[in-house]
């Protein structure tokens, strides 16, 4: 077999259109209906909502207080928005940090999680992010494990990775299948 990968001189939301036109035509070869998304504020949810119209769109926002205790960074406005369109928001505690970077941060030391962050960060931010939110919509019960799904995350803020991939739930993360690369940034 052979695919088409398409590399971006550089990482950053820059590239969310082109992530999104690639993932709906891929999903549209392969028949997906899931796409999951990674969004803080809600803006990529939203393009994604707008762009993908025969799949449902499962946007995953950062967790309450990543960036600032109490405040979350998805606008209730543009959960609202996702909500209408028939999507769906999960708003949890990342699987790839949680009590692992508290440990981190209290006593200096690097659990499983953070090591398993680090190591798909090798591939990119993006490919850290897809890995991650696909585990933890399966927990959520927000995909199937039984189904491919497109995952679009990227670096910062926008898109900049997607691939296609049948997710797993996280007590079954060495299972976790990246079946293909659409798109992700060179560096």
């Amino acid at each position: 077999m052979e695919a088409k990968i398409t590399y971006f001189p550089e990482p950053g939301k820059q590239n969310t259109d082109e992530v999104l036109r690639l993932a709906v035509i891929r999903a549209e070869e392969l028949g997906i209906k899931s796409i999951l998304v990674a969004s803080t504020s809600g803006n990529t949810a939203l393009k994604a909502v707008e762009v993908f119209k025969e799949a449902r769109i499962v946007a995953v926002s950062h967790f309450t207080g990543m960036m600032e205790p109490n405040v979350q960074e998805f606008t209730e406005e543009n959960r609202q928005k996702v909500l209408s369109a028939g999507g769906a928001v999960l708003t949890a505690t990342h699987l790839f940090s949680g009590l692992g970077r508290a440990m981190r941060k209290k006593f200096k030391m690097y659990l499983f999680e953070e090591v398993a962050a680090n190591t798909l960060r090798l591939f990119g931010q993006g490919m850290k992010v897809v890995c991650e939110i696909a585990l933890m919509a399966a927990d959520a019960g927000l995909v199937r494990t039984d189904e491919d799904i497109i995952v679009i995350g990227g670096t910062d803020r926008g898109a900049d990775t997607a691939v296609v991939l049948r997710p797993v739930n996280s007590e079954d993360f060495f299972d976790l299948k990246v079946k293909e690369i659409l798109c992700k940034p060179l560096f």
